[in-house]
């Protein structure tokens, strides 16, 4: 997990047993790293994996067709469409 130019200002209080500690800290020896470096890099790899297991979209293949081909041959507007275009003009001001 590389830095950035930011100054580190913001502080994690956790609290664990000696058995919870005494792991982290031996796995944190085997990586060469701090306790404090391996725990925010596992936190921060772990959360990355969350946020993009809940944002990330996965299609089935006919579904990505579809999609595709939707982006690549759009259907000519409609009623509807040239409608809410219309409404979305007059709210910007546009």
């Amino acid at each position: 997990m590389a830095e950035t130019g930011e100054t580190r200002r913001e502080r994690v209080h956790l609290r664990l047993d000696a058995r919870r500690k005494r792991k982290l800290e031996r796995a944190a020896s085997y990586e060469g790293t701090t306790v404090s470096h391996f725990v925010l890099h596992s936190a921060v790899a772990e959360a990355e994996r969350v946020i993009e297991a809940h944002e990330r979209t996965v299609l089935p293949a006919t579904d990505w067709d579809a999609f595709h081909d939707a982006l690549l041959n759009p259907p000519a507007p409609n009623a509807a469409l040239r409608r809410a275009a219309r409404r979305y003009r007059k709210r910007i001001g546009g």
